[in-house]
C-alpha cells in the first residue's frame, strides 16, 4: 500500500530535502536530466511528470517496505509496515479533502510551504508531500474573462480569454530548471525538434495529427483566425447541420410531393423523375431567363444551363456579355443556399423545358419563366406547410436521416470544456424532438438525452429575422409541444420564436465570443455575422467529395496547365513576330537588329508554324478545360472553383462570411474545444517567392529616408518558399 501511496506523491517529492538521500545514488535532478538526455536522442522523451512516474517504477520495488527505510537504514520492516500503513491513512483523508474542495486556496498554500522546512525528516518530508499531493487539474488557471489581468489581445488580434496558464502559486513552489533544461538553444531549432516529439507522442497515444486517421476531407477549413478557445457559447442549426439527410431520399421525396403538386395545379409533370446531378449547391438561378448559372467570384458568368441543356461559350457571351450576377436583385436570382434548395432547381429546370416546348396547358394562361418559378416554389413550399412530408420522416427516420456517432460525441468535449451550447432551428418543435432523438440519444451516456446537452433551445426561430428582429417568445411547456407566452428566456429553456438578442441577454453572451454553425450561408452564416458580429461556420457536405475529387483529377489538372503553359510560350514567341511584322509594314525596325534583319521568308514560316501548333494545343485544351471537375460533376464541375484558375461564387461567399467551414459537426471531434485555427497565406498575383531580386536593382527607395537603428542587424527578408505567411 506504502508503495502505491508513494507512486502517487512521486511527482512532487523531488523538491524536498533530503529525497536525493531517499533516492540514493546520483542526485535525483541529475538522473532526471540524464533520462531526459536519452530520452531526446531516441526520438521518444515524454514529459518531466511522466519521467518521475517512470523513475518512481525502477524503486518502487526497493520501496517496498517504506520511504522510511530507505531513509534510515535502521527502522525494522516491522515498524515500517506499521508507519507506512499510518501514513497512507492519514495522507488518504488529506488528499480527499484537497480533491473535495475542503481546503482553502490560503491552506493550500501553507501546506505547499512547508515543503521547504530543512529540519524535516525523510519519513517526514514523504508524510509532508503526501498531504501536499496536488491533482493535475488545480494546477492550472483559465482566464474567463477580459477583467482577468492576464487577459490580452495576442499578435493575431485574438482575444486570450480561454487560455490556460500555469496556476502562480505553482510557479512560484516549483522549481522549473528540469523543464528549462529540456528547452536550450535558438528556440528556432528546439522548436523544431519539440515538433517532432509531439507529434510522436501523438503517435503513441493514436491521436490523429490533424485530419481523422489522414483523411484531409474531414478537416476543418479557416478563412479567418478563430481561436476556440476564446468561445464561450456555441450554437447550432439542425437540418442539414445537426442532422444530415440522405440528399437522394429527402430532397427526392420532396420533389415527388411537388409534382404532385403541380400535376393538380394542371401542370404537365408525367415522365420527369428527380435527377440530384443536374444541379449543385452554390449555383444561381436567373428567373427572368429561365438559366441556372455558375459564376466567379467576381460575378461573370462561367457556365450556363437552359432548361436541362448546357449552354455553349459563345451562348452565355451573346446572353449575358459582360453582365455580372448580382445577389442583392432578388427578384431576378436565386442563389442555391443550401441542400434544401436541390429539389427546387431540379423541378424548375425541368418545367423550364417544357414551357419551351409549348406543353403548358393553355388554361393555366400566359407564363414566363419568373412565373414558372413561382409556381414551382409555391407547390414545394405547399409540401413543407402541409406536413405530410415531415409526417413520413418522422415515422422512418432510417430511411431519410444518416446518424453519425461521433457527432453527439463532439458536442459533449464542448459542453464538458465549459462552453454554453444553443440549439437555434427553423423546424417546429415536434419534428425536431424526434429527429434529435434518433440521431443523438442512442450515442450518449446511458440517462442522457439530446436536450441535457444545450443550455437553451429555440424551435421554430424564423430565421433570418430571428438575427435581426423580435419575435414573440414562447415557451413549450409539454412533450406534445403546448406553448404558452413568455416574456423572459433563462438557461435550460426549451422556447419557441423570440430572438438572438434576447438569448444573448438571457444566457450573458455577446458578439465575437459566439460561434453559430449552420449550412446555410444566408440564413445562418452570413445574417449572424452581420448583424450580431458572431464568428461563424459553415457545415458543407459536399466538401468530402470534393476534396477527393480534387485529389482524383490532379494529374489531369496537371497536364492541362502544362499544355497551356506551353501555349503561353509559344504565344508570347508569335506575338513578338507578329510585332516584328507590324513595324517592318510600316518602315520601322523591329525590336532588335536580329529581328529587323530577319527574311520575309523566315518570318512567316515562323509564324504560319507556330500559328498551326497554337490551334492543334487549343483543340487539345478546350475538351480538357471542360472535362476538369468532372469528378465532382459532370456539368458544372468542381464546387469551388470557376474555370480552371478562379474561385467560385459560392466560395467567394464562404470566405467573406464563414471564419471556418468542414463537412460534419463531428469533425470538430478531431481537434479538441481548444483548437486555434489559424487561416491560410492568400495566394496573390505578384507574388513571386521562387524569384530572387532582380539583377542591378537595388532596395526600395522608401528605405533611403527610413533610418535604422545603430545596433539593427541586417537580416535577409528574401520570403523562403518554405515559409507560410499567416493572415488575419
Amino acid at each position: 500500500m506504502m508503495a502505491v501511496k508513494c507512486l502517487q506523491v512521486q511527482w512532487s517529492l523531488w523538491n524536498l530535502p533530503g529525497y536525493e538521500t531517499i533516492l540514493g545514488g546520483l542526485p535525483w535532478r541529475q538522473q532526471q536530466q540524464q533520462q531526459q538526455q536519452q530520452l531526446r536522442g531516441s526520438g521518444r522523451r515524454m514529459q518531466i511528470g511522466r519521467l518521475q512516474w517512470s523513475r518512481h517504477h525502477s524503486v518502487r520495488s526497493s520501496m517496498s517496505g517504506g520511504c522510511a527505510a530507505r531513509a534510515g537504514g535502521n527502522v525494522s520492516q516491522s515498524d515500517a509496515n506499521d508507519n507506512a500503513e499510518e501514513l497512507a491513512s492519514s495522507s488518504s483523508s488529506s488528499s480527499d479533502a484537497w480533491q473535495d474542495g475542503v481546503l482553502s486556496e490560503e491552506e493550500k498554500r501553507v501546506r505547499w510551504k512547508t515543503r521547504n522546512s530543512s529540519s524535516l525528516s525523510s519519513s517526514a518530508a514523504e508524510a509532508a508531500v503526501e498531504e501536499m499531493r496536488f491533482p493535475a487539474a488545480d494546477m492550472f488557471q483559465v482566464i474567463q474573462s477580459s477583467k482577468d489581468s492576464r487577459f490580452d489581445i495576442d499578435y493575431l488580434g485574438e482575444s486570450t480569454k480561454g487560455d490556460m496558464n500555469v496556476r502562480p502559486d505553482i510557479v512560484d513552489n516549483f522549481e522549473n530548471e528540469g523543464v528549462a533544461a529540456t528547452l536550450g538553444g535558438p528556440i528556432e531549432e528546439v522548436a523544431k525538434a519539440e515538433a517532432k516529439e509531439a507529434e510522436a507522442l501523438l503517435d503513441a497515444l493514436k491521436i490523429p495529427k490533424r485530419f481523422p486517421h489522414g483523411v484531409a476531407s474531414r478537416g476543418i477549413f479557416c478563412s479567418r483566425t478563430l481561436s476556440l478557445r476564446s468561445i464561450t457559447t456555441i450554437g447550432y442549426d439542425m437540418d442539414y447541420t445537426l442532422i444530415h439527410y440522405n440528399v437522394n431520399a429527402w430532397e427526392g421525396r420532396a420533389y415527388q410531393y411537388g409534382m404532385n403538386n403541380l400535376r393538380s395545379m394542371g401542370y404537365p409533370v408525367d415522365g420527369l423523375k428527380f435527377d440530384p446531378d443536374l444541379v449543385i449547391r452554390g449555383l444561381i438561378l436567373d428567373k427572368e431567363k429561365g438559366n441556372l448559372v455558375k459564376a466567379d467570384r467576381f460575378g461573370y458568368i462561367k457556365r450556363a444551363m437552359h432548361g436541362t441543356k448546357m449552354l455553349s461559350n459563345r451562348a452565355i457571351s451573346e446572353l449575358y456579355g459582360r453582365e455580372l450576377v448580382d445577389l442583392r436583385n432578388e427578384r431576378r436570382w436565386e442563389f442555391l443556399n443550401t441542400l434544401f434548395s436541390v429539389s427546387e432547381a431540379v423541378m424548375f429546370m425541368q418545367m423550364v423545358e417544357r414551357l419551351d416546348e409549348g406543353a403548358l396547358p393553355p388554361e393555366i394562361g400566359p407564363l414566363d419563366y419568373e412565373g414558372l418559378f413561382r409556381a414551382v416554389s409555391k407547390s414545394l413550399f405547399k409540401a413543407h406547410v402541409e406536413g405530410q412530408l415531415k409526417m413520413e420522416i418522422i415515422n422512418n427516420p432510417e430511411l431519410f436521416v444518416e446518424p453519425d456517432p461521433e457527432l453527439p460525441l463532439a458536442l459533449l468535449d464542448q459542453k464538458e470544456a465549459g462552453k454554453k451550447l444553443l440549439l437555434i432551428t427553423n423546424s417546429d418543435y415536434l419534428y425536431t424532438n424526434k429527429m434529435m432523438q434518433y440521431a443523438f440519444d442512442q450515442y450518449l451516456p446511458e440517462g442522457m438525452s439530446w436536450r441535457a446537452l444545450f443550455d437553451m433551445v429555440i424551435v421554430s426561430a424564423r430565421k433570418p429575422d430571428f438575427f435581426q428582429k423580435s419575435n414573440p417568445l414562447y415557451e413549450v411547456v409539454t412533450e406534445e409541444g403546448l406553448m404558452h407566452p413568455c416574456l423572459k428566456a433563462t438557461s435550460g429553456g426549451l422556447y419557441c420564436g423570440g430572438s438572438a438578442s434576447m438569448v444573448e441577454k438571457a444566457l450573458d453572451f455577446h458578439g465575437d465570443e459566439t460561434l453559430y454553425v449552420g449550412d446555410h450561408i444566408y440564413t445562418d452564416v452570413s445574417m449572424s455575422k452581420v448583424h450580431l458580429r458572431w464568428r461563424t461556420a459553415l457545415i458543407c457536405r459536399e466538401l468530402e467529395k470534393e476534396v477527393m475529387a480534387l485529389a482524383y483529377g490532379r494529374g489531369h489538372r496537371t497536364k492541362l496547365i502544362e499544355l497551356m503553359n506551353q501555349k503561353e510560350v509559344v504565344g508570347d514567341v508569335f506575338n513578338q513576330l507578329r510585332l516584328a511584322l507590324q513595324r517592318r509594314t510600316v518602315g520601322r525596325q523591329a525590336q532588335t537588329g536580329a529581328a529587323t534583319g530577319m527574311e520575309d521568308r523566315e518570318l512567316a514560316e515562323n509564324m504560319q508554324k507556330l500559328l498551326v501548333l497554337m490551334s492543334r494545343l487549343d483543340q487539345k485544351i478546350a475538351p480538357m478545360l471542360e472535362a476538369d471537375g468532372e469528378y465532382f460533376n459532370q456539368r458544372w464541375g468542381y464546387l469551388s472553383r470557376a474555370g480552371l484558375w478562379d474561385k467560385s461564387h459560392l466560395t467567394r461567399q464562404i470566405e467573406k462570411y464563414a471564419d471556418i467551414y468542414t463537412s460534419r459537426v463531428s469533425n470538430f471531434l478531431r481537434y479538441s474545444p481548444f483548437m486555434y485555427f489559424r487561416s491560410q497565406s492568400q495566394t496573390l498575383a505578384h507574388d513571386c517567392d521562387s524569384h530572387g531580386p532582380e539583377a542591378g536593382a537595388g532596395e526600395p527607395s522608401s528605405r533611403s529616408s527610413f533610418k535604422l537603428p545603430e545596433n539593427h542587424q541586417r537580416v535577409d527578408m528574401e520570403p523562403s518558399p518554405s515559409a507560410t505567411p499567416i493572415r488575419r
